[in-house]
């Protein structure tokens, strides 16, 4: 499970520069503490505007099922994703440290304690990986497309992308996937964004999310 940085644009000015442009001013006319005090503002009262002109990219390199999950949040970002269509190495598949029982009561996600059975899950688990990985390799050694043979692998696979999404975009993701609601995959993926973008933008990014 990995977040990368790659780039990013713009910085907590961008944010003042943006939110003053009505009034025709920047953030270089106002002091810094003036600066931090508009986007604490902003942010409390759901000015979101104002921080979707700054810009990150990271790569992402996660399980599939981690993968589409992290896919939901469309709004304010774009993607571009590494493809078995044109690749077919070797592929790297996702273990969890235990296997997780589910929720108490009538609750629809998120996982309960580790589960009475997790170490016999383990050794199944391998066996089924062994199994799709021999059949994978043994079709694209006989010919098969690439964009067929990868039907036989399964959601643990990891997969790496490319994401880029506004600052307030990121913001969202991150309030959203780091709840102890969300899966702990996620959770874990959404915790390595924070300390990637939090020294990037050191004023907006604890007004977004509280940290």
């Amino acid at each position: 499970m990995k977040a990368e940085f790659i780039s990013n644009m713009g910085s907590d000015d961008t944010v003042c520069d943006a939110a003053r442009v009505s009034f025709d001013k920047a953030a270089s006319n106002y002091t810094a503490d003036q600066n931090s005090r508009l986007i604490k503002y902003l942010a409390t009262h759901g000015h979101f505007t104002p921080f979707t002109h700054p810009q990150i990219t990271l790569r992402y390199t996660v399980p599939i099922f981690v993968a589409r999950q992290e896919f939901k949040h469309i709004v304010g970002f774009t993607r571009n994703e590494v493809s078995r269509r044109y690749v077919d190495d070797a592929p790297e598949f996702f273990t969890p440290e235990v296997w997780r029982s589910r929720p108490e009561g009538s609750v629809k996600q998120g996982s309960g304690d580790v589960h009475p059975n997790s170490d016999q899950f383990h050794q199944e688990y391998r066996h089924a990986l062994h199994a799709c990985f021999d059949c994978y390799q043994s079709m694209i050694e006989e010919g098969v497309a690439s964009e067929l043979a990868r039907m036989v692998l399964p959601q643990s696979m990891y997969t790496s992308y490319y994401v880029t999404g506004s600052l307030a975009a990121f913001a969202r993701f991150y309030n959203q996937r780091s709840d102890s609601h969300a899966q702990v995959e996620i959770q874990q993926l959404a915790e390595q964004v924070n300390k990637i973008i939090a020294p990037l933008y050191p004023v907006s990014w604890p007004a977004l999310t509280g940290k």
